[in-house]
């Protein structure tokens, strides 16, 4: 049984596989054309294996990894803001500088839940 909201398309495997490579061709667009995603992505290749080497609790371990995830996740979706708006058009609009400073907030509030769980960890 369909209703108006299945979308026609692939199912299954085939929906899986056409959407992991939709995934990786953002990654790869946001690595290219974002210098925070790429930042952001030099720390998590250095503190990630530094997570791992500390001496501390598997949950410990799981915090200061996943905080620095949540930080690449915050960023690709503010990035994903950024370019709907700029499609939009170049002209300024207040909804679209709010839309822009909201995913902007988002990814700092991140960092500092970052910094607040490295800190409260190895101090």
């Amino acid at each position: 049984m369909t209703n108006s909201f299945n979308k026609p398309g692939d199912t299954g495997l085939r929906r899986v596989i056409k959407a992991t490579g939709y995934s990786i061709k953002g990654l790869k667009s946001a690595f290219k054309s974002e210098a925070a995603v790429r930042q952001e992505l030099t720390l998590c290749a250095i503190f990630i294996p530094v997570a791992f080497y500390l001496n501390v609790s598997k949950i410990e371990t799981i915090a200061l990894v996943g905080s620095l995830v949540l930080i690449f996740i915050l960023e690709l979706i503010n990035s994903a803001i950024e370019a709907v708006v700029d499609r939009i058009g170049p002209e300024h609009h207040e909804l679209s500088g709010k839309a822009k400073d909201i995913g902007s907030a988002a990814v700092m509030v991140a960092i500092f839940f970052a910094i607040f769980t490295w800190f409260l960890i190895l101090v």
